[in-house]
């Protein structure tokens, strides 16, 4: 499909002798095709590229993002397009809508946009990419706390590509992922979208998911840039606490990780205030640091309606103009996901002088270089998506043209020839499932044997389809507003994948209690908090007289995803404490307290205190096995199920520590001595499980530990190696982690770090060395007057199972001077594994 454009003055010859404006002929470069569009545009048209409009989004229920309501104030797109429009904001997430028509209704979109503005810019279409593409009928890949339990990032970079491909193929060209905020309260709602709790895993695993997604030309969005996981309570959007060195050593790592080796195009601010600065509005982090120090030269996009909280939440604005001019001046460059400040105020201070227009060009400059990398302004872009190239032309000019109407066109065919959700996608979706479960407890139960013959089967996630999903997932974050609407993908739930696993089994089937406590779900008609606590007791002794008659209890537990109060996990959905949702707690501890053998299997979005199950009293009964599933997507219940067969060895680890008590937030496994139970405060916050922690159904040995030196100097490097060996009966993966002690620093530092890792495969009886390279560089910190350094003294390299299950240590010293290092500096220790 073609389109004919005004041929400003600025046009060159094109390669079959036609006329093509400058800014078209991708036989120019870059930076003299953006140059020649702007000096062409109006001040109207400029700003017409820096904001994206939200076609289809409800402004009266069913919201997607906060503040929907107050912020969604109805557009006249065809007041709009004249001048252009810079994005098309989640044409495929917003709705439940067949992919094939999707793809239609996007490719009129775009000729709507091409058509209406005098240069034919067509606009970004971005859309949500969390746990995979978030469109109906698309695959529902593991949430990010699950990439973090594979500690695998090659696998990740493979199922990224898979979701960039599907994205691609449909005509979208913006992924809003991954995240990178490090956890640093597990009661904050949004854990489940985060990596973990170190940022050495977490800037390794996202990093190579943007790797993933940008090999398939899809641009990925860092976000949430930065601190917002750090916020005050756990609470969503609520101000950030920290100091700059916290901030330089813990939150910003991953970002300049993925900046340096990911080739990421595009970073998205946080919502929240650090010390008072609001991430929209701060220039010496979007500018001073992304760009002049880290050298980012893509775009910064808005959180959604982030730019107008400058203005009613954080009060730093006094009007929308103010609000844009402050993010514009800090280095937003796009506003999504719909205008509000960028349009008519925005425009009107630029027209009256109070808004210097440069940071206008700027920011356009950064969008326009980006739609020329991806083929948007070129003289030959097919508009056509992928999913479409068999169509014949009619079809499609017909439907893309400005007068013809989709109803008038026999599409049944098209309907359903998409599949978004195919085998080799499940196939990966469920490799993801099977490398994340954790294996938190077993004292010998699992794998089950051949004398189990009656699994009782209770809790509220036993029959549960959605129990596997995360809030961005597009069944919850969009399809639980359209029942009437199929899912789209089929979600096993666990009690048949459990009888599909095991079908030689009796499998008792109970959910006995609700999820949360707060409302029945058989009920047709209002139930009283008193009626829905009554329902539970009852369910509670239903499910103890059930586990007495089985061999295995298998109690079923976990969250369910929500946005903004409507779930027990997700954006908004903040906890005040980590005790299992709603009566949970009380079931499986009426379990345990029967005597059999209780295997509590936890489908949750973020970790939670499970009391005596995992911490028992002396002399009292714990579970006989505890199994860890941090929202496994769609093929998540049969991975569940085949770690409990035995057909999958367990091999995940834990990106999160798992709490001791309900009540000690926050905690994290990178915390100083003080932070760490001592005998000055009552509290202990030891974890009941340590970040790294994972079983398996074999046994390791380590030994053989070389050093190359013991010393090196502070701009050298370490190396050694030690023997892994598999002295169990079958085949199993250990993850071995490798962690920095810095006993004496002249700051406070963390115990110890993760500063590397690696997977180690092996059969039963082999052995493999793995070796470590370990430069003086992975070892700095921030110090006292806010330069990162690298200083000489004693370190301990310590080679472990988990933080908390050290096998061997390696004691040595850097010498030398104190040398300061920056954003050059090498960023990991790399470990490789061997023959022996």
């Amino acid at each position: 499909m073609t389109l004919q454009t005004n041929l400003p003055s600025s046009a060159v010859p094109g390669p079959r002798g036609e006329t093509l404006p400058v800014w078209s002929d991708p036989s120019v470069d870059t930076a003299t095709r953006v140059k020649a569009l702007m000096a062409e545009m109006t001040l109207r048209e400029k700003v017409a590229q820096l904001f994206g409009v939200w076609v289809g989004a409800s402004a009266e229920g069913g919201e997607v993002a906060p503040h929907q309501h107050d912020m969604e104030d109805g557009v006249d797109l065809d007041a709009l397009l004249p001048d252009g429009l810079g994005q098309l904001t989640r044409p495929f997430g917003t709705n439940p809508v067949d992919p094939a028509l999707g793809a239609l209704s996007l490719l009129r979109t775009q000729e709507r946009v091409r058509s209406a503005n005098r240069f034919g810019i067509p606009a970004v279409a971005h859309e949500e990419c969390l746990a995979g593409f978030s469109a109906w009928g698309a695959t529902a890949y593991p949430v990010p706390l699950s990439w973090g339990a594979s500690f695998d990032p090659a696998l990740v970079r493979r199922m990224a590509a898979a979701i960039g491909r599907d994205m691609r193929s449909v005509g979208v060209h913006q992924g809003l992922a991954p995240v990178l905020d490090v956890v640093r309260d597990a009661r904050w709602g949004r854990v489940e979208e985060t990596i973990g709790e170190d940022p050495y895993l977490v800037g390794t695993v996202a990093t190579a998911y943007v790797q993933g997604l940008e090999s398939e030309g899809i641009v990925a969005t860092l976000k949430h840039f930065a601190g917002y996981s750090a916020s005050r309570g756990g609470r969503n959007h609520a101000p950030v606490s920290m100091g700059t060195r916290e901030r330089a050593d813990v939150i910003l790592p991953p970002f300049e990780m993925a900046v340096r080796e990911g080739g990421v195009r595009s970073v998205m601010h946080a919502y929240t205030d650090t010390d008072g600065i609001p991430s929209a509005a701060d220039r010496e982090l979007l500018t001073g640091l992304l760009r002049d120090t880290w050298g980012f030269d893509g775009t910064v996009v808005a959180d959604y309606f982030g730019i107008a909280f400058l203005k009613i939440m954080h009060g730093v604005a006094g009007d929308w103009a103010d609000a844009a001019a402050a993010a514009l001046a800090a280095g937003v460059d796009v506003e999504l996901p719909t205008v509000k400040t960028f349009g008519e105020p925005l425009v009107a201070a630029l027209e009256a002088g109070d808004v210097d227009v440069a940071l206008v060009d700027r920011a356009l400059e950064r969008v326009l270089r980006q739609k020329v990398e991806l083929g948007l302004l070129d003289a030959g872009w097919d508009p056509v998506p992928e999913v479409l190239r068999d169509v014949p032309a009619g079809v499609l000019a017909a439907v893309a043209g400005a007068g013809a109407d989709a109803q008038d066109i026999d599409l049944a065919a098209l309907r359903g020839t998409v599949d978004l959700d195919g085998p080799a996608n499940r196939a990966l979706a469920r490799e993801v499932a099977e490398q994340a479960v954790v294996l938190l407890a077993n004292d010998g139960v699992l794998p089950l044997g051949p004398d189990v013959r009656r699994i009782a089967l209770v809790g509220p996630t036993a029959e549960d389809p959605m129990a596997v999903l995360g809030c961005y997932s597009f069944p919850a974050h969009v399809g639980l507003a359209h029942p009437e609407i199929p899912l789209g993908i089929s979600l096993p739930t666990l009690a048949a994948s459990l009888r599909a696993e095991l079908p030689g089994v009796t499998l008792d089937v109970l959910p006995a209690i609700t999820l949360d406590g707060t409302s029945d779900p058989s009920s047709t008609g209002a139930v009283s908090t008193a009626e829905v606590a009554a329902a539970d007791a009852a369910g509670i002794a239903a499910a103890v007289e059930l586990a007495r008659e089985a061999d295995v209890v298998v109690v079923a537990l976990g969250d369910r995803a929500g946005l903004f109060g409507r779930g027990t996990s997700g954006e908004g959905c903040d906890a005040e404490s980590l005790r299992l949702p709603g009566a949970q707690q009380d079931l499986l501890d009426a379990l345990l307290a029967t005597g059999r053998p209780v295997v509590a299997t936890i489908l949750s979005g973020r970790p939670y205190a499970l009391g005596a199950a995992a911490t028992p009293a002396p002399g009292e009964p714990g579970a006989a096995a505890i199994v860890q599933a941090f929202f496994a997507g769609e093929e998540g219940t049969p991975a569940v199920a085949g770690v409990l067969s035995g057909r999958v060895a367990p091999s995940g680890r834990l990106p999160v520590s798992v709490p001791g008590t309900e009540g000690a937030q926050p905690t994290s496994y990178l915390a100083a001595t003080l932070a760490q139970a001592t005998d000055v405060s009552n509290i202990d916050p030891t974890a009941a499980f340590a970040f790294g922690h994972g079983l398996t159904y074999t046994s390791f040995d380590w030994s053989d530990l070389v050093v190359s030196a013991a010393e090196a100097a502070t701009d050298g490097a370490f190396e050694a190696s030690f023997v892994v060996r598999n002295t169990g009966g079958r085949d199993g993966v250990e993850v071995v982690q490798l962690y920095a002690h810095d006993p004496v620093a002249s700051v406070v530092r963390p115990v110890q770090r993760l500063i590397g890792y690696v997977r180690v495969p092996l059969a039963a009886g082999a052995s493999a060395r793995v070796s470590a390279t370990v430069p003086a560089d992975v070892l700095s910190f921030t110090g006292r007057d806010g330069r990162r350094i690298v200083e000489p003294g004693a370190i301990e390299l310590r080679f472990g199972a988990s933080s908390a299950d050290v096998r061997l240590v390696a004691p040595v010293s850097l010498v030398g001077d104190v040398r300061v290092v920056d954003h050059t500096r090498e960023l990991h220790a790399p470990l490789v594994v061997g023959e022996v």
